[in-house]
Parts: C-alpha cells; structure tokens; sequence
C-alpha cells in the first residue's frame, strides 16, 4: 500500500511539474477553446420567439462590485431594446451576448445620473457592436436631449479616432450618436393620450409617468409582444396606477428599497461621523417602493410574477434576501424572485411559461 501511494505521489507531482513547465502553452489552448466556444454560441438563434429580459443591471448607487447600476435589456422577436444603462450595465449585457445588431432603441424612465451614466458605451456599442449607419434613437422624459447632446458631445473625439483606425466599413460615419426622442407626457395627456410611445414589428410600448419626487418626470415602461407583456416600473414609490398600468403582465421588474436597512446605514455613518452620507440615507426612502409595497402593486395588478431589480441595498449573499424582502412574500400570491446581475427572463410568445436562466 505505502509503495503504491508513493507511485501515485511521484505521478502527481510529476504531472503537476509538467504544468508548471508548460503553463504557458496550456493557457493558451484554454484560451483559444475558450474563445471558439463563445464565437460558436448564437444565444439569439436559442431562444423562442417571444419576450426575453436580460438584466444588465440590478443595483444602485451604492458601490456593489456584484452588481452594475439599473438597466434591463429586452428582445421581443428579433428586435431589441435597452431601459436605463447605469454604470457597468453595457459590459454585462455584452457579456450576456445581447445582440446590439438587433437593438432598435433605448428608452430612459428618468435622468438621475445612476440611470444615465452609462448612456455614452451604450451609444458605442450600439455603433460599433450593431453596425448603425443611423443614430440610435432613446426616447426619454423632457431634457433627454440635452442629455444625449452631452454624451454625444463628449465622445466626438472617439469617433474620429474609431473611424480612422477601423475606417468607415466597420464604424459606420452615420451611425454615431443618438437621437433624442422626448416624450412630452404634459402635451401628449392633455391630448387625450394612451401611453403608447412605441409600435414596430408587432412590439408595443407604452409609457405611465410614476412618482420619483423631486425629479420632474419619470416613467415606467410597459413591452408587449407575442401575447406577453413585461413592466419596468423604474423609480417609483408606490404608485397605485402601476398595478392598472401593469393589469396581467406576466413580468414585473420592480425597484425596492428597505427602509430598515438603508436606516441603519445611515445610523452606522452617522456614528462614524459622516453626516453628510448620514443625510443620503435619510432623504432616499421616501422615493422608493419598500419590497412589500412593491409585492402589493403586483398582485393588485395580476402580474405571474415580479423580479425585484435597482435594489436599496442590494443583498451581497442569499442568506440575505429574506430579510431584505420582510413581509413582501406574504403579499403575493405569484413568484417573487430578486434580479441578479446576468439574470434573463424568458416569456415564449403564445404560451404562459416564465423561465429564468443565469447567464454570468
């Protein structure tokens, strides 16, 4: 027995050696392998025709390296759309293999800079990852114009470097930037309007201006496309038309906020004197739906299922989640998940299944 566990000894090592030596050339064999096997996959060809919801981003403005600012992807049939793009979301999202040549638009549910900050890579990738030849449209609440004007203005630089450097087969001199679409609600509800801001290709859109006092406007979305509706209610305290707005959407993505976490946050800063962080603590609950809160919107509007995204503080382990969430389960008769980073939602058209898969 000894003399066999020392021949198997002088293999382990022997192997172990071998590796060391030639680490090098091992590496790059994982690498290329590696490198073919993501070329290979076409995640789109692998997906049903119907709604699915690729969560770029589900944290917020606290520092979480797990999780990037708020931003839900989706693709309704062959075409796509980016809610928000907070800081990090564009990487995750490609990452995730959304196919930024199927993007069709993005659409801001409001201009706090957690929600925007990311809006110039995603002008990028939807250039460069998406061969436009025309600028992206983003539609958004009042002043998204002078918002995109600024990002546009701040990357021009790199698009004279892009286009000398790749030339203009590769970065299409016409598909730089964006183009603002402002979504007037003031004007458009006196005018009788139904929400809809969107309709293409079987895929509608409508907008429901919500309650994120003191920003002026903000709106949640509503996407409807092959029988299948998903709503994204952006930032919000608890707003009761969002459960009319979202009557039997088969998702709702939801932002939630604990107030009893954020206090003893803010509680913990204020005893290691940082007032003015203390303060951030103390002003944010009362623009943001509590978990419960947000379980009750959902089961007033019928919705199969609702995904807790944009959350105050995002819970870094599962052991966690139960107590971010409190009472919320008790409120909702349906699933109740809460969205991580990587995170898609998949609603085939036609049918009445909702399943989940995590792809980073």
């Amino acid at each position: 027995m000894k003399r066999l566990l020392g021949h198997a000894l002088i293999v382990l090592l022997t192997v172990a050696a071998l590796a060391w030596v030639n680490q090098r050339a091992i590496g790059q064999r994982l690498f290329d392998r590696a490198v073919d096997q993501r070329v290979q996959r076409d995640l789109v060809a692998e997906l049903p025709d119907g709604l699915h919801a690729f969560v770029c981003g589900s944290g917020a403005p606290l520092a979480d390296a797990e999780r990037a600012g708020p931003c839900i992807a989706v693709l309704a049939g062959k075409h796509g759309f980016v809610f928000d793009s907070g800081s990090g979301s564009i990487r995750k999202l490609g990452a995730m293999q959304f196919p930024f040549d199927r993007l069709d638009a993005a659409f801001l549910t409001h201009l706090h800079s957690d929600h925007i900050d990311g809006l110039g890579e995603l002008m990028l990738q939807a250039w460069i990852a998406g061969g436009r030849n025309t600028p992206l449209p983003i539609y958004g609440p009042p002043r998204t114009d002078e918002a995109v004007a600024g990002f546009t203005s701040a990357y021009a630089p790199d698009r004279g470097f892009r286009i000398a450097h790749h030339g203009p087969q590769v970065a299409k001199p016409g598909g730089f930037g964006a183009d603002a679409k402002v979504i007037d609600i003031d004007a458009l509800e006196a005018a009788g309007w139904d929400g809809m801001v969107f309709s293409e290709n079987g895929v509608v859109i409508k907008a429901l201006r919500v309650d994120h006092s003191p920003v002026d406007f903000a709106f949640a979305y509503r996407i409807e496309y092959g029988g299948r509706a998903v709503v994204i209610s952006g930032d919000t305290s608890a707003v009761p038309d969002l459960a009319v707005f979202a009557k039997n959407a088969d998702v709702i993505f939801h932002d939630a906020l604990n107030p009893q976490m954020v206090g003893r946050m803010g509680a913990a800063l204020k005893r290691h004197d940082q007032p003015r962080l203390a303060k951030i603590m103390t002003d944010i609950p009362d623009y943001h739906a509590t978990p419960l809160e947000a379980a009750r919107i959902a089961e007033r509007a019928g919705a199969s299922t609702l995904v807790l995204y944009h959350m105050v503080p995002g819970p870094p382990v599962a052991l966690m989640n139960e107590a971010f969430l409190g009472s919320a389960r008790e409120a909702f008769s349906g699933d109740l998940e809460l969205a991580k980073d990587g995170m898609i939602v998949s609603l085939p058209a036609g049918k009445s299944t909702i399943t989940f898969d995590q792809l980073l």
